[in-house]
């Protein structure tokens, strides 16, 4: 008998049949392997939900704001009861490391519990009128349905980053997860149900972002879009939400740089960049795409650095011995070719890995070694595409000027790293480095109160910290006249 799950859509509070009656099957990054199966919705699909998520926000938007973070606090608390469950669906499904997934049920979590300490912070303003007798009264609302788009480096986080601001704000959610890495994401719906969280307000549907996702974006019910993913479906999203100019929030791709000054902590820089590059076999947004070295720390660098390279270990995500797991899956391994292949042929050097490992272990499944990149020129392409995978190029650069110009010179703009213990070199990174998010003498990973911002390509709108959760809040203004 088949023990491979096979979810419907979450629509309304109860399981539902797709009207398409397809399915497609999810598969391990690991091994190949059947993992899952979903049902696939289409545009009838994306009306029910839309107008049951409708239907449920006008009930919940009355609900005083401490009430509904008190819900969602229960929610966040069964999330955390089903952390190893959970970890365990996203190894699956994704292929990260166990101790990676278990910290991003955590992070889910969390990014709902932060939401709910917004609750008693839903604050307008009163201003002065020009007339005599009359006060402007500016209110923050919620903006009525919101539709959430998820990508499949971390599906759970992603969504509960979504999910938390939105509801605790007052609106509902129709949330579309990834195809490649929805069931940790489906998993939600029977937790939300089992914490209280009233039918229709959190609804989960999967399916194919130019039909399923295109439905949800161009209807008029839905108030406002916010997605995680790539550069070009978030410029169709974009361009789809412009019919009826509902709100959009994109956070897209990056191709952070990662400069070390010679003044630099040697040890702390390697630290910082080393993580910055394999943590999740590089999938993650903030990643160091591209390493920039001072030429006169260059070759002390290189020797530290390398060694932690060599001696990472890939294999099986679910061993505690592991520091890093496949690929998602076969699209960005041969991705991984690609930037290698054409970074030969430029004249690069592969002077670490640039393959898939050898071995019975990896005849199935999506592996790639971590692969260092040198004698790597400012305009070839593995310096601009964004990899998102572990593959460096590392650069020499001679002045503060230089570095400034390479790290500006890219079509992104969501993260920069910079290492260094002159002030005034952090100032002026300040001043002049294009990016929304840029870490100082550490490597990357944003925290809930910050904001999690990109510039140029990597999106707009931004997420985290109290601007981000004003993003799910519209303002209405009344003019007041009590002297009539």
């Amino acid at each position: 008998m088949s023990t491979i799950k096979t979810y419907q859509l979450f629509i309304n509070g109860a399981w539902v049949n797709a009207a398409s009656g397809e399915t497609a099957d999810i598969l391990s990054p690991s091994t190949e392997e059947i993992v899952g199966s979903v049902q696939v919705g289409d545009e009838t699909d994306a009306l029910k939900a839309l107008q049951a998520a409708e239907k449920a926000q006008k009930e919940w938007k009355k609900v005083p704001a401490r009430k509904r973070a008190a819900i969602m606090r229960g929610f966040a608390a069964e999330i955390r009861k089903e952390k190893d469950r959970l970890a365990g669906i996203l190894v699956k499904e994704q292929g990260k490391l166990f101790t990676l997934a278990q910290f991003e049920v955590e992070v889910t979590a969390s990014f709902i519990e932060y939401a709910c300490d917004w609750a008693r912070h839903i604050e307008g303003d009163i201003v002065t009128s020009d007339n005599s007798g009359e006060h402007i009264w500016i209110h923050r609302i919620p903006r009525g349905v919101v539709v959430a788009i998820t990508a499949w480096n971390f599906p759970l986080a992603l969504a509960g980053r979504k999910i938390g601001p939105a509801l605790v704000a007052g609106n509902s959610i129709v949330l579309k997860p990834t195809q490649e890495t929805p069931l940790a994401t489906l998993e939600l719906a029977d937790i939300a149900k089992r914490s209280g969280l009233p039918d229709g307000l959190l609804n989960i549907l999967t399916g194919q972002g130019r039909v399923l996702g295109n439905a949800l974006v161009e209807s008029p019910v839905t108030k406002m879009v916010t997605m995680t993913g790539s550069t070009p479906a978030g410029q169709q999203i974009f361009r789809t939400a412009a019919n009826n100019l509902t709100h959009v929030q994109l956070e897209l791709g990056g191709k952070a740089p990662c400069i070390v000054f010679s003044d630099a902590d040697i040890d702390q820089a390697v630290e910082g960049a080393f993580h910055s590059r394999f943590d999740n076999c590089g999938q993650v947004c903030t990643c160091n795409e591209r390493l920039y070295l001072h030429e006169d720390i260059y070759d002390a660098f290189m020797e530290k650095f390398m060694s932690k390279v060599k001696a990472l270990k890939i294999g099986d995500p679910m061993d505690p011995a592991t520091d890093m797991g496949p690929k998602v899956n076969q699209s960005e391994l041969r991705n991984m070719e690609h930037l290698v292949a054409k970074s030969i042929e430029e004249g690069a050097t592969i002077a670490f890995g640039g393959k898939s490992p050898e071995g019975k272990q990896f005849e199935k499944g999506y592996w790639f070694e971590p692969t260092i990149i040198t004698d790597v020129r400012q305009d070839m392409t593995i310096v601009h595409e964004e990899s998102f995978g572990p593959i460096l190029p590392v650069i020499k650069f001679t002045d503060f000027d230089q570095v400034m110009e390479y790290a500006n010179d890219c079509a992104y703009g969501l993260a920069a790293m910079v290492f260094t213990r002159d002030m005034r070199k952090i100032m002026r990174c300040n001043d002049e480095l294009e990016f929304g998010e840029i870490y100082v003498n550490r490597g990357h990973g944003e925290q809930y109160q910050g904001f999690h911002n990109g510039y140029k390509l990597s999106g707009s709108g931004g997420e985290d910290g109290k601007y981000g959760f004003d993003q799910y809040m519209e303002k209405k203004t009344f003019y007041v006249n009590y002297d009539a």
